[in-house]
Order: C-alpha cells, then structure tokens, then sequence
C-alpha cells in the first residue's frame, strides 16, 4: 500500500463518496475508486460498503482508517518539522481542551501560538476528560488537559490548577457567585447530569452520596452545552466548573454559585505521553499552555480556581 492509497481511504471514509473524494483529492473518481480497489486486492477484505447512501467502512475498514489516519498525520508532522523554516520552531501540534476550558483557552493560545511560533501548525481538539485520555493515549492528541489524574508509567502529568464545581440553575433561581449553595439545595430540585461513567458524574456521585436527600435525575447527558440547554428549558439544576459557565452567567443567562456542604474540586493538569524525545514545537506549545491556563488563574479570568503547587 502507498500513500496515495492511504490518503483515498481516509478521505473516502471521511466523506462518504468516491464522487465527493475525488472533489476534495483534486483528482477524477476512477482513479479513487482504483486506489480503493487495489487496496482490498492487497489486504484481501472489503473496506466499504457501497449503500445508496454512500460508501460505508466495513469493520476492517474502520480499522484500516484510524491506522491510516494516524499514519498520515505523522507524515505530515514529519515533513513540517524537517522543512527549513526561517522563522524557527516548526510542526503541527494538537492539544486536547477539556469542554468546559474551550472558551477560556482556545483562541488566547491559538493567538499566543500565532505570534511566538508562526511555523507552528495548531490543531484543537476538544472534549470530555476520559475521551481525552483516550486519544492521548492513542496518541491521537500531543497533550491534553485531563483532570484528577497523576502521573502513570505512560504519562507524564504537570498540576496546573485546582478548581471549584458550581450548582448551576436558571437564572430566576437567583444562585450568585458570591453566595455558595448547600447540597441539600440542590438535591431538593430535579437534576441534569453527566451519563454515569463520567468523570465530571463520579465526582458529583461521590460529593452528594454524604447528603441525606435522595437525588432526583431528571435527565443525563454527554455534553455540557445540552446541560446547559436542559437547565434553560426548566428540566433541572446540573453542576457544572466553573469556567464552563461563567459567561452565561455574566450574561445573565444562567445563575450559578459555588457548591459547598460539602464543597466539590478538581484538580485540572496537563497530560503528556512519557518517554522518547518531546519534539520542540510540542514542547513549546505544552509551555505556552500551562503559562496561559496560570496567568488566567492569577487575573481571576479563571473563576473560581486556584493554583496547585508543584
């Protein structure tokens, strides 16, 4: 297999149609649809379906596509870090945001990156806290922020900040900042949570299993902005960090205050995988990240957080 084979896969899969590849390629559809063809010959399996509604990865095409895709992204990290470059550090770096971190962070490192490392590609990658682990782990990401982790033989792990969890409710509830909110308020509403298996739920789990009441779930969910929506909607109150909210708040568009009775943290870090040479444009953006996610902190732009010592 070669790469302008890998590169029809992935795109194929990407897609959906050998028609649409060939658009995004800058090629004609027979010659994807030969790439494609002569790359089951050589592995002796389908990797598509052809449905009416599109080419579909069989299994053994999905699997081929995340190994093609990985492939093809260190080609291309290589070619950028090799490639002479005036200007200095070069490459393309990806960093995992948790979800509730996204609006603090991504464009101020995005600028940061910009200004101090122009050679320097940046590809944001964001979700919830164990799909994060996943891809590092997969080395899909480079870093990521992960939270309550330590270091593990295969992870390298710095503490950047220790942060508040807050009771967030719709914004006639009249919950402020500055008043902090027992559980036992909280528990006497129907709750919007996190699916079971989250990290985000374990610790809400665990933080209320010390109060009497029993809790009342009115709805799970696997995202923050649909809890967000489901609170707006009148389904419940939800827990949320504080970053996660605190411009809907500002914006009157929920209210919030810190949990307390007992009070609810976490501490946020920042993952790197363990071993081997850290190439300097993923060193200088690890960096850069943890000096912005700090500097949020000391200027109060990171509410309700504060800095872990080393």
């Amino acid at each position: 297999m070669d790469l302008k084979q890998l590169t029809a896969l992935v795109t194929v899969a990407e897609v959906g149609s050998v028609t649409r590849a060939a658009h995004v390629l800058h090629t004609v559809q027979p010659a994807v649809t030969r790439q494609i063809r002569m790359l089951e010959e050589e592995v002796g399996v389908a990797l598509f379906e052809r449905t009416r509604q599109g080419m579909v990865p069989t299994a053994a095409g999905l699997l081929l596509v995340e190994r093609a895709r990985r492939a093809l992204h260190e080609l291309e990290r290589a070619r950028a870090e090799i490639r002479p470059d005036p200007g200095g550090v070069s490459g393309i770096v990806s960093v995992g945001l948790l979800e509730s971190a996204v609006d603090l962070l991504a464009q101020p490192l995005a600028a940061t990156i910009a200004a101090r490392y122009p050679g320097i590609q940046l590809r944001l990658l964001t979700g919830y806290s164990g799909h994060l682990r996943q891809w590092l782990d997969a080395g899909d990401v480079d870093m990521s922020l992960l939270y309550n982790l330590t270091d593990t033989p295969s992870l390298a792990v710095t503490p950047l900040l220790r942060e508040h969890l807050w009771a967030v409710a719709p914004p006639d509830a009249g919950l402020t900042p500055e008043s902090p909110v027992p559980w036992e308020t909280v528990l006497a509403h129907p709750l919007v949570l996190p699916v079971t298996g989250h990290g985000l739920r374990a610790l809400i789990d665990q933080a209320r299993s010390s109060v009497p009441t029993p809790p009342r779930i009115a709805v799970q969910a696997n995202s923050m902005h649909l809890q967000k929506q489901l609170v707006l909607a009148g389904h419940g109150w939800t827990v949320l960090p504080a970053a996660g909210v605190a411009g809907d708040i500002a914006a009157a568009v929920l209210s919030g205050a810190p949990l307390t009775a007992p009070e609810v943290t976490r501490t946020v870090v920042l993952g790197m995988p363990r071993g081997g040479r850290t190439p300097a444009p993923v060193q200088a953006v690890a960096t850069e990240l943890a000096h912005l996610a700090q500097a949020l902190v000391r200027s109060g732009r990171w509410p309700s957080a504060s800095l872990r010592p080393d």
